[in-house]
């Protein structure tokens, strides 16, 4: 178990695993460092990735910076609801979806908390979901400039990582915020997926370019 100030983000982490149903739970700074990070771990690197034609900007600009090539699959939809898949990966852009017991097994699930159509709303952060333990400690790393949990001082440094770590009084409001998901009884209750309107991307040389 983390102690000292680390424990509040662990605590956050482990709040949303019991809620969703996911084994492992790491918290991030914003989701879209959550999408990046997972692509990394599952080397996406030269290859194509299929997500559909009207989603948030960042999905496609993550990809291309995890080094794959983006593919849009054309929306019957001018709004996007709920959670898809980047294929072929077993990674799930999860951003309008926050409810019980949603995680797919075997999957890297990305959950949002950033902006005011989130049903958990901390101005800012995100999280992967995971049942992979070895990505699980990778991630937790990674988001953290390659350190464990410590004293930087204490620390043994032997990998090169990001600054993604969610701020534990961000972690902290989001642990009391999580009480709204349960009834009086401590029941946890479920929650429609989001729909939000995305502009067709498709139509934007920038993201489908090749180099």
């Amino acid at each position: 178990m983390t102690k000292g100030v680390y424990r509040i983000t662990e605590e956050f982490e482990e709040a949303i695993a019991e809620y969703t149903g996911s084994k492992y739970v790491v918290a991030i700074d914003n989701a879209s460092n959550a999408l990046f990070l997972s692509l990394k771990f599952v080397n996406i690197k030269e290859k194509e990735i299929t997500i559909p034609s009207r989603t948030y900007p960042s999905v496609p600009c993550e990809i291309i910076r995890a080094g794959g090539f983006v593919v849009f699959e054309p929306s019957i939809s001018k709004t996007l609801k709920g959670a898809y898949q980047l294929k072929p990966t077993n990674v799930w852009d999860s951003a309008l979806r926050f409810t019980h017991n949603m995680y797919i097994p075997e999957s890297f699930m990305i959950l949002s908390f950033t902006g005011p159509y989130k049903h958990l709303k901390l101005g800012k952060g995100g999280a992967i979901l995971t049942d992979n333990y070895e990505a699980f400690l990778w991630f937790k790393r990674m988001r953290f400039s390659g350190r464990r949990e410590c004293s930087y001082h204490t620390d043994n440094f032997d990998m090169i990582g990001y600054n993604m770590y969610l701020m534990p009084e961000i972690a902290a409001r989001g642990l009391l915020l999580m009480k709204q998901f349960c009834d009086l009884n401590g029941n946890p209750k479920t929650n429609e997926d989001i729909e939000l309107p995305y502009p067709d991307l498709s139509k934007f040389e920038i993201y489908t370019r090749r180099k």
